[in-house]
């Protein structure tokens, strides 16, 4: 008998990268969040939104060097409904395809609008550790996103939710986390290792240990196996990343990727993903052989966006450059 041969296709790994569109949140008091030292100096919230061109072109980017939307996050009250529904159209017209959305929690009249643009929505869960989620998020009760999932399984949307790990839970509140998975039914979930933001209360709060940030994933994973995770970490821990692939991971986020390109740092994380025997499948480190202005003439707008467009688009390639 001929013996078939057997061919074990690696592990594809995607770099994915959260777009934000404006940096102010009318809540504004996460206790780890960066968002919450920028709300008292920020006067006029329309101020601290991103002009249309730069999104595009940073969504264009992604498109032509591999990076997947991880979502397209904004803080609360920082858009109108009209020019936020516009705004993600012209986002998935750009990329080619249906966007994740991690916006806030959603009502259903701007569920209903947004349908034909997105994909999924994300809410920024946090923790689901008794006592401390109302502390660290004390303004953005757990009521407001599970409403939203409600809708999202009566409209047919997928759903995620952002965890932190390293904010005072401990392992044995897992068991809140699969709970919570089970009864929304979740698609996707990204985990972060806390980082540390100057001017919060977590400023001098001592890394966890990649051992613990990976058995989170790990648990995650075994019990869930259909569940997609990406996983988030910073500079000091890169090589992490190894391990947090090989523990269920199968994408990663959090990386300055416009800022790094074919630095050290992100050469570092190629390998790291090489060492799980993955394969990593955006581009990090060479730089994109493609015309600039072809590629923004495809795009759906007008002649005065696309020239708006191109601008950007060619500082953001000169950067990378």
């Amino acid at each position: 008998m001929q013996q078939q041969s057997i061919t074990q296709t690696k592990k594809q790994i995607y770099f994915e990268r959260g777009v934000f569109i404006t940096w102010y949140c009318s809540v504004g008091d996460c206790t780890f969040c960066y968002m919450s030292t920028q709300k008292d100096k920020i006067k006029d919230p329309l101020m601290a939104k991103r002009k249309k061109e730069s999104i595009l072109a940073e969504i264009l980017l992604c498109k032509i060097l591999d990076w997947k939307i991880e979502f397209i996050s904004a803080g609360y009250g920082s858009y109108q409904v009209p020019n936020l529904v516009e705004l993600i159209r012209d986002i998935s017209a750009t990329y080619g395809e249906k966007v994740w959305l991690n916006i806030g929690a959603l009502k259903e009249p701007l569920l209903k609008q947004l349908l034909p643009y997105i994909k999924g929505v994300s809410g920024s869960i946090e923790t689901l550790a008794p006592g401390i989620r109302d502390k660290i998020c004390p303004s953005k009760p757990l009521k407001w996103f599970e409403d939203m999932f409600d809708l999202c399984d009566k409209y047919n949307v997928k759903k995620a939710i952002t965890i932190i790990i390293g904010v005072g839970e401990t392992e044995d509140d897992y068991e809140h986390l699969s709970s919570f998975i089970k009864k929304h039914h979740i698609d996707q979930v990204t985990f972060y290792r806390l980082k540390p933001v100057k001017g919060t209360e977590f400023e001098h709060t001592e890394p966890m240990s990649s051992d613990y940030y990976a058995g989170w994933i790990s648990k995650t994973k075994q019990e869930f196996p259909h569940l997609k995770i990406i996983a988030g970490s910073w500079a000091e821990h890169f090589d992490e990343y190894t391990q947090l692939i090989e523990a269920g991971a199968e994408a990663m986020t959090k990386f300055p990727a416009i800022k790094k390109f074919n630095s050290p740092q992100a050469k570092q994380i190629i390998e790291a993903v090489e060492k799980a025997d993955a394969e990593f499948k955006s581009n990090f480190t060479e730089y994109p052989k493609i015309n600039a202005e072809e590629e923004v003439n495809k795009l759906p707008f007008d002649d005065n966006l696309k020239k708006r467009i191109l601008e950007k688009l060619n500082v953001y390639l000169k950067s990378i450059q």
